[in-house]
C-alpha cells in the first residue's frame, strides 16, 4: 500500500474529499436557508395543524408500550421475509446445508413468535 505525504493512504483521499464536499454542502445549505427564509411568526402559524381541526390535547402524549412492541414484531417479521425471498429464489442451487440453515432460522423466529404470543404481545385491546 502506498502512502501519500503523511499518514493518510492515497486510496482514502477521494473518500476524504467527498466527505468534506458533503459536509460543506450541508453547512452551506443550512446557512443559505437560514438567511433566505422569511421569518414572520404569528399565532396562527405557531399552532399545530391537524387537518384544519383545533387539537383537543397536547401533541406530546404517550403511546402504550404495546404499540411499540407490535411495531417491533412487525419489523422482525418483515426482515424475515427479506431473508426468505432470496433463499427461495435460489433454493435449487443452495443444497441441503442452506435448507438446514433456513429451518434453524425459522425455528428461532417461531420460538420468538410463540414467546410473544404467550406473553400477550399480540393481543390488541
Amino acid at each position: 500500500m502506498s502512502v501519500a505525504t503523511g499518514l493518510l493512504p492515497s486510496n482514502y483521499l477521494p473518500i476524504l474529499v467527498f466527505f468534506f464536499i458533503a459536509l460543506g454542502f450541508g453547512v452551506v445549505t443550512i446557512i443559505a436557508g437560514y438567511l433566505v427564509r422569511p421569518s414572520d411568526p404569528y399565532q396562527a402559524k405557531l399552532n399545530p395543524y391537524e387537518s384544519g381541526i383545533l387539537p383537543d390535547t397536547d401533541a406530546r402524549h404517550q403511546f402504550p408500550f404495546r404499540y411499540y412492541l407490535i411495531a417491533m414484531l412487525f419489523v422482525l417479521f418483515d426482515i424475515e421475509i427479506i431473508f426468505l425471498y432470496p433463499w427461495a429464489v435460489s433454493f435449487n442451487q443452495l443444497g441441503l446445508f442452506a435448507l438446514v440453515e433456513m429451518m434453524l432460522f425459522l425455528l428461532i423466529l417461531f420460538v420468538g413468535y410463540f414467546y410473544a404470543w404467550r406473553k400477550g404481545a399480540l393481543e390488541w385491546d
